[in-house]
């Protein structure tokens, strides 16, 4: 039986079975009724979940520029608030640290991500000569890739064509030894602009928990309690931010961006409480 009548074969049981009013397990919908389907693992269908689209190259920036705020802007008012520092002064310098942060968090992001872009396009000019003057090398080359796509050596028929496909359409060999061989696709290359903006400005979001409090009191120990809760409940948000988006454990997320902040804070604030120590004592 060739694998398109297996395929009809399915679809016309998941019609069948929409069409059954017992079909659907009362679960709230979200697997319906075993299918077998010849040749394969996995029987149940399950339904179909969006990908996060063009911004998944994106959610590095995000999670580093929040994270960073978060917990940089955090290690620094804890450390200045050990040192003995009033409200006002804590609120300058949790401030100036927002500012040099976000732009720091920008520029490298931006230098990097084009930089980054430059080198891959530099490979891929380098590619398009391969292809161009050497186009037997790269299908050798391709046909030893076609294993990492799951076409084993065993389907010798369809590695044929496949190659000879290839050898027929340089453009097309292009697009697949980019793909395979450096692992890029056109549409997924990072804006350095989108990348820069996106880590600064939510790093300047992150640092406000640690710098607001310290507008409203002039307690530096009162100003310090209340940016330790309202950073705990940012860090374990962006954990479950983060866990939905990587579809990961949110318990295992959030404990652990509240572990390294708690520890870092405590480390700093140890570290000023010894430095103002040392330089009264």
């Amino acid at each position: 039986m060739s694998s398109e009548q297996v395929d009809i074969e399915a679809q016309e049981r998941v019609d069948s079975s929409e069409r059954s009013p017992s079909a659907t397990e009362d679960t709230g919908n979200e697997y319906t009724t075993p299918i077998q389907i010849p040749g394969r693992r996995d029987n149940t269908l399950r339904p179909t979940l969006e990908h996060l689209g063009r911004s998944r190259q994106y959610w590095r920036d995000i999670i580093l520029g929040v994270n960073d705020g978060l917990v940089s802007t955090f290690l620094l008012v804890a450390g200045v608030a050990g040192g003995g520092l009033s409200s006002k002064d804590i609120l300058l310098t949790g401030i100036a640290g927002a500012l040099a942060g976000a732009v720091s968090m920008a520029a490298g992001e931006y230098v990097a991500t084009k930089s980054q872009n430059e080198v891959m396009h530099g490979e891929i000019s380098l590619e398009q000569q391969h292809v161009r003057y050497r186009q037997e090398d790269e299908i050798g080359e391709l046909g030893g890739l076609l294993d990492l796509i799951g076409i084993p050596e065993e389907q010798s028929a369809l590695r044929k064509d496949l190659l000879d496909y290839y050898r027929n359409h340089p453009e097309a060999l292009l697009k697949i030894m980019i793909a395979l061989e450096f692992g890029v696709l056109e549409n997924e290359q990072r804006s350095p602009i989108m990348a820069a903006l996106a880590s600064g400005v939510l790093f300047v979001l992150g640092a406000m928990p640690s710098v607001l409090p310290f507008i409203f009191s002039d307690s530096p120990t009162v100003g310090l309690i209340i940016a330790a809760v309202i950073t705990t409940v940012a860090l374990l948000v962006v954990g479950a931010v983060k866990t939905w988006a990587t579809r990961g454990r949110l318990m295992v997320s959030a404990i652990e961006n509240l572990t390294i902040a708690g520890c870092g804070g405590a480390l700093a604030y140890g570290v000023g409480v010894l430095f103002d120590h040392i330089l009264h004592s």
